[in-house]
């Protein structure tokens, strides 16, 4: 199946021509068709899946159908038609960067993306100009809703990710008062990793009775032919320790990973004042310089391509031997993605993984998710004692890296495990800019488990006076373009 078979109109097939795209993942698959057709839908499936496109390609497509056969009776532009709810900074940044790289063609289809840690002004702006898309963490959208500067009442299609984490980080109350301001007769897509009961009756909550499901099964393991190593390391000596490495000769291509597009035009800028030919391709470079950039590292006059996640989806490079980790990602499937770039084909690839202090927690996940020990490479001068070592069957409970702004987590609002503060900033290392947290929208090679068979286990809109949650489905009112 190609993106081709899934009834796209062409402004969006050229899009995703554009970023390379050619064949949808499974979640893709299933999701893209039902959401086109206006059914609700519940997704079980995780970061590196393909998510993000599998809503986001629809939603534009439903949008500027709905727009241009309702022309006369929209009224003015610029009134927010999709909601999207995640629950930290870094995801809602790269899922505004999806909606804006596959709605290039589609310009009358603008989008923002709205959170906190950050002053409000420039989201207020945004706003103020007209938005039909808007991305948001729970905190800061409740502000500005109390404000008066968010309106919700067209409303046409809302999606809530990652409830699972949502539950976690302490946002499910947020919820609940956003819900009763949702018109009844939208469409709702729900995803979650996981769906233990709490997050069951929630949805049961959200969408209306006999939901479509997806499922899919995550990315969870490594290619033998792939080498992992881990190199700890203080985080001032990660430079040095690239330049280090870099001097190894038999590494022809490599592919460096950072989180943020200010740390891939940092680390290219390293590089070319050592000498080492370099170009970093990230959200901020345009579509010329990353095809031009990307030419050059298959063509070998480039030796090393500084990627962020969302940059890379979609780099498939012949002879790619390594593959470095350059700063380690927030999401364990993130890795697994990484580093399956190289030794692909039966072709033998090396993954190199620098560690500071603040990314052990990531270290641990990882080694969590593919259920291996990754080996520690002490044979460099830049090899500390001050970054201990993470042990896959160790008990150790590792503190996550504190927010953008180094507070701790508002009571009830985080634990050790992650969290973000009231208007919806992450507790993370990385800068705001670029996001951190990775997906990759159609390059990734999950395993389906399920298709799109319908529900049997929702209730009917009476029964949800009793459930817990009960929030904002009241009221009929299906929309035109729904399917029956």
């Amino acid at each position: 199946m190609t993106f081709n078979d899934l009834n796209l109109i062409e402004p969006i097939l050229r899009a995703l021509s554009e970023e390379g795209y050619t064949t949808p993942t499974p979640i893709q698959q299933q999701a893209i068709p039902q959401v086109l057709e206006g059914h609700d839908l519940l997704g079980v499936a995780q970061t590196g899946t393909g998510k993000t496109a599998a809503f986001s390609v629809p939603i534009l497509q439903i949008l500027h159908q709905t727009a241009q056969t309702q022309k006369a009776a929209q009224g003015p532009r610029g009134r927010v038609r999709c909601l999207v709810l995640t629950p930290t900074r870094e995801l809602a940044i790269q899922i505004g960067e999806s909606f804006k790289a596959y709605g290039r063609h589609l310009p009358q289809l603008r989008s923002t993306v709205i959170f906190g840690g950050v002053g409000q002004n420039p989201q207020v702006q945004a706003l103020q100009r007209g938005v039909e898309i808007l991305v948001a963490t729970p905190g800061r959208l409740l502000d500005l809703m109390n404000q008066g500067y968010v309106n919700l009442q067209h409303l046409e299609v809302f999606v809530l990710d990652e409830a699972d984490r949502m539950l976690d980080m302490g946002f499910i109350h947020d919820i609940k008062r956003i819900l009763p301001k949702l018109p009844a007769g939208r469409q709702s897509l729900f995803f979650s990793a996981t769906m233990p009961n709490v997050i069951k009756e929630l949805s049961a909550t959200i969408l209306r009775p006999n939901p479509v499901q997806v499922a899919v099964t995550p990315v969870s393991s490594t290619a033998d032919t792939v080498t992992q190593s881990v190199f700890l390391v203080d985080k001032n000596d990660k430079p040095a320790l690239l330049r280090h490495v870099l001097k190894d000769s038999a590494i022809k291509r490599v592919l460096v990973f950072t989180r943020t597009k200010h740390g891939a035009n940092k680390v290219t800028e390293t590089l070319e004042k050592a000498q080492i030919t370099a170009e970093a391709i990230h959200g901020n470079k345009s579509q010329n310089h990353r095809q031009r950039a990307l030419s050059n590292f298959k063509a070998g006059t480039t030796r090393v391509l500084v990627a962020t996640d969302i940059a890379a989806r979609g780099i498939d490079v012949d002879e790619l031997t390594h593959v470095i980790n350059y700063e380690v990602p927030n999401e364990p499937e993130t890795y697994v993605h990484r580093i399956g770039r190289t030794g692909r084909a039966g072709a033998f690839g090396t993954a190199f993984t620098f560690v500071e202090e603040e990314e052990r927690a990531y270290l641990q996940d990882i080694q969590k998710l593919i259920r291996k020990q990754i080996d520690v490479d002490k044979e460099h001068p830049y090899s500390t004692n001050s970054v201990a070592p993470v042990s896959l069957n160790g008990n150790e409970r590792i503190i996550r890296p504190k927010g953008p702004a180094g507070r701790p987590p508002r009571e009830g609002r985080g634990g050790s495990g992650g969290g973000q503060g009231r208007s919806g900033a992450p507790r993370s290392s990385g800068s705001t800019s670029g996001g951190g947290r990775s997906e990759h929208r159609g390059g990734g090679r999950p395993q389906s488990s399920g298709g799109g068979e319908r529900s049997s286990t929702s209730g009917g809109g009476g029964q949800r006076s009793s459930r817990p949650f009960q929030a904002g489905r009241s009221g009929g009112g299906e929309g035109g373009r729904r399917s029956s």
